[in-house]
């Protein structure tokens, strides 16, 4: 998977299409991200002691990864990522558009 964990990125896709967002986790073996503010779901929590009050809690689920655009630091642009291979034989990933790294 190209996207990584700290990541800021656009939706492209589905009710939350257009939203920005810092990637949060991301699990490669589902092929899905989790982006804070970004399918956000209401969790009822129990009371746990006595006397505590049970609440809502807002939590982002996890959504595709082909649904995300990873935008470059560099250029601020929606982009594509890429590999290259540094001198010291060192794979980075950089961006498809300005060639920066990522």
């Amino acid at each position: 998977m190209k996207i990584k964990k700290d990541d800021k990125v656009l939706v492209i896709a589905g009710k939350d299409k257009g939203k920005k967002g810092k990637v949060a986790k991301a699990l490669p073996s589902l092929g899905r991200i989790v982006v804070e503010g970004v399918n956000v779901r209401k969790k009822h929590i129990r009371p746990r002691k006595e006397g505590e009050k049970g609440q809502i809690a807002q939590i982002s689920m996890p959504i595709n990864a082909s649904n995300i655009m990873v935008i470059c630091s560099k250029c601020n642009k929606t982009t594509r990522v890429g590999y290259s291979l540094m001198e010291n034989k060192k794979k980075v990933r950089v961006c498809k558009k300005c060639g920066g790294e990522l």
